[in-house]
């Protein structure tokens, strides 16, 4: 009877996780890009840089969601000075994040610790595991842009779940520019690569203080660490955001107000920072309707590997390409390209000589992706067998259902 009633437990369990898995696919079909900020140490600004980012994201006119995973250490909270709790949901056992704009929602441990906010979480891993899934599954988050999830220092129980609960999350790597921290950060860069999670490129913080007296710039954390870093690495080198006191000091207070501030160089630098991550996110990414208005082409040109006039999974051997050109969302034309003899950095170089902006692959390995985020050409991997025109129309109707990463070496 005592084992009856334990498989019976067993059993109940097991289906409680797969209705919890089925909620976050769900949950996360309806979130454009998904943005892992880390860092192997902690200090670095990595939780202001989420926040940062998350804050200018909204304002620019997208739907944010800003996920503080951070659960021993949440400090979102308190950098956006944020009020209220968690309310119920219309759905029965659902939550709505706390609203922090009209288009940024907010989730973090804090609001659910009660009054007390100092009370330590001693928690071990699969309480936390299971927290972070229950902010996807049990969330009633709306249809977003970006999801930015603000992850603790290291590469421990956190960022591992992301990776494996949200497989499309693209890391964005935080560090200074002296080498204690880039030899923590290496550690970041490899566990993506080991976890197949895209790498977005690397941010640089504190790099450098503007004296307010004589105006001249002085080396806080040497210079340029995380720019040699990010090139031996093969990554982008996304901005290097100097030291501001005042955007210390406000963030300390709950205020976001210096990012209005265009005469700060750190403000200047992070706008640019944005920019370049909405142009490497925005392929499938609706534009906000004030950048529609500007009549902005949205001209794409997808490269897919064929065998048979069906995707090929082996992409580094693969004896031809359709390259299709879609632009306002539609297929314009296609044509087909015999590539050059395989070799390391061949075909990202030929493709990029071709106008490619997206490939849609079914497996690459890290490297080769890093070579192809090096011409600014974004990789889709684990898409099915389908013909190219398929794929293509799949991607563009956001309705484009990706696997594994099987790479094919």
């Amino acid at each position: 009877m005592k084992e009856t009633n334990q498989s019976r437990e067993s059993d109940s369990r097991q289906e409680q996780r797969e209705i919890q898995d089925a909620e976050i696919r769900e949950t996360l079909r309806h979130i454009k890009n998904k943005i892992l900020v880390m860092s192997g140490k902690g200090g670095v600004g990595k939780s202001s840089v989420a926040a940062y980012l998350s804050v200018t994201l909204a304002k620019s006119g997208y739907k944010v969601g800003l996920m503080d995973v951070d659960l021993h250490g949440p400090s979102i909270p308190r950098m956006l000075g944020l009020k209220g709790t968690l309310q119920p949901s219309f759905h029965p056992g659902k939550a709505l994040p706390i609203n922090y704009l009209p288009n940024m929602q907010v989730i973090s441990i804090e609001p659910l610790l009660g009054e007390d906010k100092d009370v330590a979480t001693i928690w071990r891993g699969p309480l936390k595991i299971g927290v972070i899934k229950q902010f996807l599954s049990d969330m009633e988050w709306p249809e977003l842009d970006y999801l930015i999830i603000d992850s603790p220092p290291g590469t421990g129980d956190e960022p591992l779940t992301i990776a494996q609960v949200i497989p499309d999350a693209k890391a964005l790597v935080v560090t200074t520019p002296q080498e204690i921290s880039l030899a923590d950060v290496r550690k970041s860069i490899n566990f993506c690569r080991q976890v197949n999670m895209d790498i977005l490129g690397v941010v640089e913080n504190m790099s450098g203080l503007q004296c307010p007296h004589c105006g001249k710039d002085i080396e806080l954390f040497k210079t340029r660490g995380g720019q040699i870093m990010a090139k031996q690495s093969g990554l982008r080198l996304l901005g290097s955001l100097p030291f501001e006191p005042n955007i210390v000091k406000e963030g300390d207070m709950g205020s976001m107000a210096s990012l209005e501030d265009d005469q700060l160089s750190f403000t200047r630098e992070f706008n640019k920072m944005v920019d370049r991550i909405v142009e490497l996110t925005a392929k499938e990414q609706r534009l906000p309707l004030r950048e529609k208005e500007k009549g902005l082409s949205n001209k794409i040109v997808f490269a897919v590997p064929v065998s048979e006039g069906k995707l090929c999974a082996h992409f580094g051997h693969c004896k031809q390409f359709t390259l299709i050109e879609t632009a306002d969302g539609k297929i314009k034309s296609q044509s087909i390209h015999t590539p050059p003899p395989h070799e390391p950095g061949v075909l990202p170089k030929w493709l990029h000589d071709l106008g490619t902006n997206i490939v849609i692959a079914g497996g690459m390995g890290a490297s080769a992706q890093d070579l192809f985020a090096e011409k600014d050409i974004k990789v889709i991997t684990g898409a099915p067998m389908d013909p190219p025109e398929s794929l293509v129309n799949q991607y563009l109707s956001d309705m484009l259902i990706t696997g594994n990463n099987v790479c094919d070496h």
